[in-house]
């Protein structure tokens, strides 16, 4: 199973998703697909099979994948600071790939009825999440 992992800014909640991850399911292929360099780095940090940075890269990945994981932001277009372009966010949300949006309260967008969590109880259940999809 092909797991994309993307993340931007500086790339520590997409490490930390890879690790976990990793660590639980070392037989999973993920690849990291960071919109800047630091936030690839973070991921082959983290443990990420193949690497890769850019637009071209999220709009590619995105396309092959069968799950795509990151934070809320990289289904909006211009979040992070812009570091999604509208090109970015168009290929994750039309993805035909399963796709996991860890909530971040520093994204603009907040989902309604979302319960208060650390970003490591939002991965160990995405983690739970991609195990029951597999079953």
């Amino acid at each position: 199973m092909e797991i994309v992992v993307v993340d931007g800014q500086g790339g520590g909640i997409g490490k930390n998703i890879v690790q976990v991850l990793k660590e639980k399911h070392p037989e999973y292929v993920i690849i990291g697909v960071g919109t800047n360099s630091i936030a690839t780095g973070q991921l082959k940090k983290g443990g990420a099979d193949i690497i890769a940075t850019g637009e071209n890269a999220v709009v590619y990945n995105v396309s092959h994948a069968s799950i795509v994981v990151g934070p809320i932001g990289i289904a909006f277009a211009n979040s992070m600071y812009g570091e999604i372009t509208p090109k970015m966010a168009s290929a994750i949300s039309e993805s035909e790939a399963h796709k996991f949006l860890i909530p971040v309260s520093k994204c603009s967008a907040q989902i309604v009825g979302v319960a208060q969590k650390s970003i490591s109880e939002y991965i160990d259940d995405l983690v739970n999440m991609i195990e029951k999809l597999n079953k």
